[in-house]
């Protein structure tokens, strides 16, 4: 694939690269069958709209783990080991949902199998914490700096294409059956393990120092301290995660609130769904190639500005899907001239910030920081995770769905803001 891109690296780089692009095609089919994730449990499962918050919830508020299993990652003599452990111990619990009834929704009027789906869903989300810095830190050292954003968009971009195609074979299975989650998922499971033994392939090479010598609780304690002064210390990487914080807040609001809006108000069925997600994506796929270079050429604040605006204006479109309900349907497809529009923009938004949350923050450090400036990064994910998802159902109950939209337009608008007072700050200081 390396020839065919013309992109010439040391062979240490290449034997990474196919690794990664292993990886990341079998993380691109599950991720693609896991993105109807809440729509199983509203549909299928018949859940809350709290539940659902909860979902979007659990998925991103484990990160808030991430000092403390940066830390043993850290500690940990065999990375490899640790990673795989974490793999098999959080991915085999998906074979549980072999066990449920074809009547999951109908069986128990305690919502016994809501709750289990929404903790087995967890614990699988529980290895990112740990995954996340890994892949970053062994990434940024196995790749030439000048080719990290490419290299990792090719990437990206075959990882959008496998997602794609089983987002949309997925969707066609669950319209025929509302229960296939329960064999699926296994098969999730089994793929799960073995793209992360695939992964651990990659040399991985930490620099060991005295911190390895502490006690536990004393060298978290002292990674908090340090997480701290880095922000203190770093104000341009301090302004790019308050902006992230308000772009956080945003679309954790508003993510939750957007199922329930495709269950409630548009009746959207899985095909449909699957082919809006497939719309966003397959233009992220074109697009990515191009953002990934673009990425490496400009100030990461100036490219999330850009990000932040695409989503701003996938929510106004979203919001006007509410009032000008015009539609057609295409092979039992429900096709929403503003729900095109709105997608669109979204595939601009996927584009980017499939780049800039990943690998936007090695940016602002040298390589030998990263996992500690990505645990920063996972970290303060995690802490938004806590509230927006809840206030975003909150607000729903209480208004309506455009108001919800509105509080998300307006988040990112700080966001982008922020970000350009940044850059324009760090000019007139270097004039």
């Amino acid at each position: 694939m390396l020839k065919f891109l013309n992109i010439k690296i040391p062979i240490e780089a290449k034997r990474s690269f196919r690794y990664h692009l292993i990886y990341s095609i079998i993380d691109g089919f599950i991720l693609g069958l896991f993105a109807l994730n809440e729509f199983i449990l509203i549909k299928s499962l018949k859940g809350t709209n709290y539940q659902i918050a909860f979902l979007f919830q659990a998925m991103v508020m484990v990160l808030l783990f991430s000092v403390v299993l940066n830390e043993i990652l850290h500690r940990a003599r065999s990375k490899k080991r640790l990673i795989r452990i974490v793999a098999i111990a959080t991915r085999l619990p998906l074979f549980l949902l072999f066990l449920f009834p074809e009547n999951a929704m109908d069986a128990s009027h305690s919502n016994f199998y809501q709750l289990a789906f929404l903790a087995i869903i967890m614990l699988y989300y529980f290895a990112n914490p740990i995954l996340f810095p890994a892949i970053n830190h062994l990434l940024k050292n196995s790749y030439p700096h000048s080719d990290f954003g490419k290299l990792y968009s090719y990437a990206s971009t075959v990882n959008k294409v496998m997602m794609m195609v089983a987002t949309f074979l997925f969707g066609l299975l669950l319209d025929f059956d509302n229960s296939a989650y329960r064999y699926i998922y296994p098969l999730v499971a089994v793929l799960g393990i073995f793209s992360i033994f695939i992964l651990t392939k990659i040399n991985y090479r930490v620099r060991i120092d005295s911190v390895a010598h502490k006690r536990f609780f004393t060298a978290v304690w002292d990674s908090a301290i340090k997480m701290i002064n880095i922000l203190k210390g770093n104000r341009p990487y301090r302004d790019f995660e308050l902006s992230f914080m308000f772009y956080g807040m945003a679309w954790m609001a508003t993510a939750a609130v957007i199922t329930i809006f495709f269950d409630k108000v548009l009746h959207l069925n899985y095909s449909s769904v699957a082919f809006y997600k497939n719309s966003y994506n397959t233009l992220a796929i074109l697009l990515l190639p191009f953002f990934g270079k673009l990425i490496g050429k400009i100030d990461p604040r100036k490219f999330a500005i850009f990000t932040f605006g695409f989503m701003l204006l996938y929510l106004f479109f979203m919001e006007m899907t509410e009032f000008f309900g015009q539609h057609f349907i295409f092979f039992g497809i429900k096709i929403y001239y503003s729900l095109i529009v709105s997608y669109i923009f979204y595939g601009l938004f996927t584009a980017t910030m499939g780049l800039l949350w990943y690998i936007g923050s090695a940016y602002f450090c040298k390589n030998d920081e990263v996992s500690n400036y990505q645990s920063i990064h996972l970290s303060l994910s995690g802490m938004r995770a806590v509230f927006s998802p809840l206030v975003g159902v909150f607000v729903l109950e209480m208004f309506n769905f455009a108001t919800v939209f509105w509080i998300g337009i307006v988040s990112l608008s700080f966001a982008m803001v922020i970000m350009y007072y940044s850059m324009r700050r760090e000019k007139m200081h270097l004039s």
